[in-house]
């Protein structure tokens, strides 16, 4: 009897072949971190996948969106572009402007009259001061109107499909074309920036000799406007920067709307920055879902497959260097208190029981960068960034 079972047990192995050995080294690694988790990740270098698991299945990518958002936006507008604000009069003669003066706006998210916004910023800010000062040296002694900020350029929508009703009070300021110190007023989001421009210009003005005879307002420009004055904005790389290593709704909502004209006309919106990133990414064969270009909807979906397949179109495009530069490294930004050390740039995304880490990892045995995109939910954010870490550490020291 023993004979015979134990017969039938060599046989069935014969029949059903050598037991597969459990997967080793790194992707092992990797593979029992994610084993039994709601997590994709995908690694890809040199053109090929080398590793994915779970990875196709699309996911809310979170702040994730930013670099999405990024590279469509670089791909319509290059890295130096400066995003202008303009004085324009109907008319102007021996000193005076005959009319108003309006500000107008093309999206730049750094305009500023001063005070704790404009320190808060790595660069320095667009300063209405001088502009004022340009509008004086351009021969303006009087103004028979006022000034009025311009709202135009851009829609003032203030939502998308997949974000929760209070975002806008607690999370992400108006986006508008106009905008002054990050359009919110004492930890307060303003629905009113250009009106607030405009007060504030007034001021300046005055308070350098030229005079407005009438109160500021907010409203939409006449045509045929001569523009007599401007200033720009840092580099667009510049804002970017900002607004991947801080992780900037502000900022990514006003450049979303900037792409949206660049790609589909005025007036931007948030609806045509999402179907601009959406554009774009399936020109390149890979579908997503945008609404917006902060990452706050939890309507927006992309693959960790398709996410690194977008990286590896950007490593071949003029402006790799300036999206790559954007990146905090570890220990910086939004990587604060993670993976010092590491060399890495990557952009974290972070929504209630969403977490997501997407970028450039240093694979120290290729010694070659490559691109991963690990994309989880249903965990609490410790515990995510704990598991985003373990994997990027082994992709570091032990991927070849």
């Amino acid at each position: 009897m023993r004979r015979t079972a134990l017969l039938c047990i060599v046989l069935a192995g014969l029949v059903a072949g050598p037991a597969m050995p459990a997967a080793a080294g790194w992707r092992g690694r990797i593979d029992r971190i994610v084993r039994g988790r709601e997590m994709g990740v995908a690694v890809r270098l040199d053109g090929r996948i080398l590793y994915e698991r779970n990875a196709r299945t699309k996911r809310v990518p979170a702040s994730n969106e930013k670099l999405l958002l990024t590279m469509a936006l670089f791909d319509h507008l290059a890295p130096s572009t400066r995003l202008v604000t303009r004085a324009g009069v109907p008319s102007v003669s021996g000193g005076t402007v005959k009319g108003n003066l309006f500000v107008l706006g093309s999206g730049d998210p750094a305009v500023a009259g001063g005070g704790s916004f404009a320190k808060s910023l790595p660069f320095k800010a667009t300063r209405l001061r001088l502009l004022a000062r340009r509008i004086k040296g351009a021969g303006v002694e009087r103004i028979t109107g006022r000034v009025i900020g311009s709202t135009h350029y851009f829609s003032h929508d203030w939502f998308a499909p997949g974000w929760k009703s209070y975002y806008p009070q607690q999370y992400v300021p108006l986006a508008s074309a106009l905008t002054y110190n990050g359009n919110a007023h004492r930890g307060r989001h303003i629905s009113d920036p250009e009106l607030r421009a405009a007060r504030a210009l007034t001021k300046k003005l005055e308070s350098i000799g030229v005079r407005v005879r009438r109160a500021p307002r907010a409203g939409a420009p006449r045509p045929g406007l001569e523009h007599i004055a401007r200033v720009q904005s840092q580099p667009l790389r510049a804002l970017v920067r900002y607004m991947n290593r801080r992780s900037s709704n502000f900022f990514a909502e006003v450049l979303g709307k900037r792409l949206g004209v660049a790609r589909y006309g005025q007036p931007g919106t948030i609806a045509k920055a999402g179907a601009a990133i959406r554009s774009w990414a399936n020109t390149h064969g890979v579908g997503v879902k945008a609404y917006d270009g902060s990452g706050l909807s939890y309507q927006n979906h992309v693959s960790p497959y398709g996410l690194v397949r977008l990286l590896g179109v950007a490593e071949n495009e003029p402006w790799a260097g300036a999206l790559k530069g954007s990146l905090p490294k570890g220990g910086q930004g939004t990587l604060e208190d993670r993976l010092k050390g590491t060399p890495v740039r990557a952009k974290t995304g972070t929504l209630t029981n969403v977490s997501a880490l997407s970028g450039w990892v240093w694979m120290k045995r290729r010694d070659e960068w490559g691109t991963f995109s690990i994309m989880s939910r249903g965990m609490d954010k410790p515990h995510a960034v704990d598991l985003e870490d373990r994997i990027v550490k082994i992709l570091n020291q032990g991927a070849r």
